[in-house]
């Protein structure tokens, strides 16, 4: 059982029915007894990073993030989802994530588009339990503002071309993160969330 963490980021229902779709069950909660129960956890997300960490510390959800991290579940975070896995985000100020992962989420600079919209391809620099069966310069869709910058350069497994190589996907023991949003992706996306669900298994 697959819990999604339902913390008034939006996306949710996307996300599990893409699940269903695929042939796991997933449910949607901010319950954390209820999320306890999981399996492995999902952190979706569209917005802001500020809003994202006020809104899982309020609900006691950023603790149960963190013991399912130290248990050894898999968690998988999609676009803000992923952004808030790392040490601190900039939008407005300077914000703590959840500090799962090193790194900063920092503004796209001036000169390119913002957001960051559409379809774009993988570059895959790096083996991924999540990119199994996924091809080289696979189409997936993005919507974000801000980025990651992180000096392990070995938990990107595949990146996108946008002014710069823009992290895509991020893989460190345990935890999961993909930039774009999977649920968007057509085909590829879910092929990446079945990766996923096989690892819950």
């Amino acid at each position: 059982m697959i819990g999604i963490i339902n913390y008034g980021m939006g996306n949710l229902r996307s996300v599990e029915k893409a699940f269903h779709m695929m042939g796991y069950e997933a449910f949607v909660s901010d319950n954390v007894e209820e999320l306890k129960k999981a399996k492995a956890l999902i952190i979706p997300g569209v917005g802001a990073f500020y809003d994202a960490m006020k809104n899982l510390k309020e609900r006691g959800l950023e603790e149960e993030i963190l013991k399912a991290v130290e248990k050894g579940k898999p968690v998988l975070g999609i676009c803000l989802g992923m952004q808030i896995l790392f040490s601190y985000g900039y939008e407005v100020d300077k914000i703590q994530g959840l500090g799962i992962m090193e790194g900063n989420i920092v503004k796209m600079p001036k000169d390119l588009k913002v957001p960051h919209m559409g379809w774009n391809q993988l570059d895959i620099t790096e083996e991924s339990q999540l990119l199994k069966g996924i091809h080289q310069e696979s189409y997936v869709y993005f919507v974000h503002s801000y980025y990651l910058e992180t000096q392990e350069a070995w938990v990107v497994k595949a990146t996108a071309e946008y002014g710069r190589p823009i992290p895509a996907v991020v893989e460190k023991g345990n935890i999961y993160g993909l930039q774009f949003h999977p649920e968007k992706s057509g085909n590829i996306g879910l092929q990446i969330l079945k990766n996923f669900g096989e690892l819950v298994k």
